[in-house]
């Protein structure tokens, strides 16, 4: 298959950590694959983004896993391409049993050009999505607190 991108990385994307799997051309130029993990809270999420910065990656590709995926996107944005891709579509693939191998298989399947990636909203509307959805929260509680 055709190599769409040279330096890329998956993540595989959990609660409480990330395993990161790179792909990067070695001096010969076969690919060369690092594999790390890392946990979800800020400082630890900075290392994985300096991290791959370091290995040069340009296209990061992640399961969609809930909502744990936001902060990692948040952290990594602005860094790298970032493909977040349907879990439903990843699923369908048997043979993984691992997270590590996960991660490998999503970084394989960038790499190909092979995932599609899911609608994210530029940066001011999910301000707005996120005003509007707290909005909502404060006046459901208001109302809560009327009927009490």
């Amino acid at each position: 298959m055709n190599v769409i991108y040279e330096r890329c990385a998956g993540l595989d994307v959990h609660k409480r950590s990330v395993v990161a799997c790179t792909i990067t051309p070695d001096k010969q130029g076969h690919a060369q694959k690092k594999r790390r993990s890392f946990g979800t809270m800020t400082p630890q999420l900075q290392e994985l983004c300096l991290w791959l910065t370091e290995q040069g990656i340009t296209h990061v590709a992640m399961e969609s896993t809930g909502s744990y995926w936001k902060p990692i996107f948040n952290v990594l944005e602005g860094h790298f391409e970032i493909v977040l891709v349907n879990a439903q579509h990843l699923k369908a693939v048997p043979g993984r049993k691992t997270d590590v191998k996960d991660a490998e298989w999503i970084a394989d399947l960038l790499q190909h050009g092979l995932l599609r990636a899911s609608f994210i909203p530029p940066p001011s509307q999910r301000e707005v999505r996120e005003l509007t959805r707290y909005r909502m929260s404060l006046v459901e509680e208001r109302t809560r607190a009327i009927n009490r």
